[in-house]
């Protein structure tokens, strides 16, 4: 069984998008390596005990936002990251878009009854698991 990937069937939040933040963050962790390859979709759903449709919907999305590559024939892989000319470009976009996440990030945390200096300690802590 995969064990990059976890799925809580009894959280509220759908099992695509669970499966999506699973991958991402396997990805930003370097549990999943540029070039890797991803389990296969049958594979994937039968270990996660979850519909095929489900994860072929999941790794469509993340190949359509540049995060995979599917090679026919061959499997799914995790992408190599752009060019720096092209994150320069992008570069204003992706800092409104991280600041508009961390705003989202503190306002939840907040909401939940912890502090930015809790917050950051996790970040840090999972930073820190990655390595």
């Amino acid at each position: 069984m995969d064990n990059r990937f976890h799925i809580n069937h009894g959280d509220p939040m759908p099992i695509y998008a669970q499966l999506e933040r699973a991958v991402r963050f396997a990805i930003a962790t370097e549990k999943l390596r540029v070039g890797e390859q991803l389990p296969t979709v049958r594979q994937l759903a039968i270990d996660l005990k979850i519909n095929a449709n489900t994860v072929a919907r999941v790794y469509a999305e993340l190949e359509r936002a540049g995060v995979v590559e599917t090679r026919r024939g061959v499997g799914t892989f995790v992408r190599t990251r752009q060019n720096p000319a092209n994150m320069r470009e992008m570069r204003g976009e992706r800092d409104r878009e991280l600041k508009s996440f961390i705003d989202r990030m503190i306002s939840e945390a907040h909401g939940l009854g912890f502090s930015i200096e809790e917050l950051a300690d996790q970040l840090r802590s999972r930073r820190k698991q990655g390595e």
